[in-house]
């Protein structure tokens, strides 16, 4: 059944996912690569054009409207303002690297297409942080699930109160990080 359903749905979840945030559906789709019901490599590639083409979208909204994006969430406006200020100082460091910081990977893109960066240089430097980014997460999941399996034996008798425990933590992240935005 969990076969079946990942068959049909798990790479399209796993481009919904990464194209909003990414994480934490990344990770459970590494460790479930690990455990033969995904293919890593394709995880991989799935992972890099969801994120890419979200972070692409995201640019461009905050190129035509970044001052109403970040203006509709308070708490939007202040960590664009925070990185604003980082991408002034090192633009092309943080296009690269963005994605890997906790709590900016959704403002990030708008920032940076709200400070003026050039289109052309973002698209080839988004790109680059993209496929390390779903490279290094989905191959540390992968190998996390070596590493579970080498402490605990066989994960197949544990295998759905992994899966359940990664799929909690992953709801317990989103309600937290819900619960942390203030209500307009």
């Amino acid at each position: 059944m969990l076969q079946q359903f990942l068959h049909d749905f798990g790479y399209f979840a796993l481009f919904l996912g990464t194209f909003f945030e990414g994480e934490t559906i990344l990770v459970l789709a590494g460790f479930l690569a690990f455990r033969d019901y995904m293919n890593i490599q394709t995880v991989i590639l799935v992972a890099f054009c969801g994120s890419y083409a979200g972070d692409q979208l995201w640019y461009f909204l905050g190129r035509r409207h970044g001052r109403k994006l970040l203006a509709r969430k308070p708490k939007w406006e202040a960590a664009g303002e925070k990185a604003l200020a980082h991408i002034r100082r090192h633009p092309d460091l943080w296009v690269l690297s963005f994605r890997f910081v906790y709590g900016l990977r959704t403002v990030m893109p708008v920032a940076i297409g709200l400070s003026g960066y050039p289109p052309a240089r973002y698209l080839i430097l988004n790109g680059i942080g993209a496929i390390v980014w779903a490279t290094v997460l989905g191959y540390a999941a992968f190998h996390f699930g070596a590493v579970l399996e080498g402490v605990l034996g066989n994960l197949k008798r544990y295998e759905l109160m992994v899966l359940g425990g990664l799929v909690v933590i992953g709801l317990l992240l989103w309600l937290w990080r819900r619960s942390r935005t203030p209500k307009a």
